[in-house]
C-alpha cells in the first residue's frame, strides 16, 4: 500500500535525507587509490553517528540474501551495479565506483546513490556517469502530480537507451517513507501514461542503474549480495529520494 506523506512528515524525511548527502559527500572525498571499501563505510558510520541518525542497510535482511547486509554504505566497484560489499578491497587507478547510503532519523528514512571514478578516469566511464546522471534528472522531471509511475520509468529508461546502455533486468526504484522500501515499485523502463497516477506526499526513490555494454543480464556473486554484470562489463548507478508535490519534485537528498 502507497503511504502519502504529510507536509511535516517531508520536512523530516528532508533532514535524514540531508545526512545521506553528507555521507555521500565524505565518502566521496575519501576515495582515493588505496584507499579501502571498508574505511569508506566507516567514513559513512561516523558521519551517521555524529547527526545522531541510524543506517537502514546495516543488518537489512530481504528473505533472498543469505546474510544480514554488514555495512552502511553498498560500495560497487566497476563490474558491481549494486549491493556491493565495503570489504578489505583497496581502490585502483582508475576504478568506477558506485556507493548506495542510507539514514534513518526520528524514524524517517533518506536514501541515494553515487558514482564516481577513483584517480585517471576513462572516458567511457565518464560519459556512463554522466548518462546515468541524465537519467537520474530525466526521471526527477518527470515525477509531478498528474503523471505516472510509468512516466518516470520511460524518461529513465530513454535516456539509458538512447545512449546504448544497459538497464539491469529486476532493479529499480522504490517508494521510501518509515521504512526504506515501501510501494510503489519505481522501473527503470517503461511505458508513459501508464501505472499508479502521482500524488502530493508520495516519495520515491529514482535510482537508474546502467551497464556499458548494453547488456540487461547480471548474476549474484558469492557473497550472496553484490549484483554483478553478466560480460564484466561497468555499471553506474544513482538515486536520490524524491517527494512529489503539488509545487514540483522536490529532491530530499540534495546537498
Amino acid at each position: 500500500m502507497v503511504q502519502i506523506k504529510t507536509d511535516a512528515s517531508l520536512e523530516s524525511m528532508r533532514a535524514a535525507g540531508r545526512i545521506v548527502a553528507q555521507a555521500l559527500a565524505a565518502v566521496r572525498e575519501a576515495a582515493a587509490v588505496g584507499v579501502t571499501l571498508r574505511s569508506l563505510d566507516e567514513t559513512a558510520r561516523a558521519v551517521l553517528r555524529g547527526a545522531g541518525a541510524g543506517s537502514p542497510f546495516l543488518d537489512y535482511h530481504p528473505s533472498w540474501a543469505p546474510t544480514p547486509f554488514p555495512a552502511v554504505i553498498c560500495a560497487s566497484v566497476n563490474d558491481v551495479i549494486v549491493h556491493g560489499i565495503p570489504g578489505p578491497y583497496r581502490l585502483h587507478d582508475g576504478d568506477l565506483v558506485s556507493i548506495d547510503c542510507g539514514a534513518v532519523l526520528g524514524g524517517w528514512v533518506g536514501d541515494a546513490a553515487i558514482s564516481f571514478t577513483v584517480g585517471r578516469a576513462r572516458p567511457d566511464d565518464l560519459r556512463l556517469i554522466d548518462t546515468a546522471n541524465s537519467a537520474l534528472e530525466a526521471g526527477i522531471a518527470a515525477a509531478v502530480v498528474g503523471n505516472r509511475i510509468g512516466d518516470i520509468a520511460h524518461a529513465v529508461g530513454r535516456v539509458c537507451r538512447a545512449a546504448g546502455y544497459g538497464i539491469p533486468a529486476g532493479f529499480g526504484g522504490h517508494g521510501v517513507g518509515r521504512s526504506m522500501h515501501e510501494d510503489p515499485g519505481v522501473p527503470n523502463e517503461g511505458r508513459p501514461g501508464r501505472g499508479l497516477p502521482l500524488r502530493h506526499g508520495m516519495v520515491l526513490a529514482i535510482e537508474p542503474m546502467l551497464t556499458s555494454s548494453g547488456t540487461d543480464r547480471h548474476f549474484t556473486a558469492r557473497d550472496g549480495w553484490s549484483v554483478r554484470t553478466l560480460d564484466a562489463s561497468r555499471a553506474a548507478h544513482t538515486e536520490h529520494t524524491v517527494a512529489i508535490t503539488d509545487e514540483g519534485p522536490r529532491i530530499l537528498t540534495a546537498p
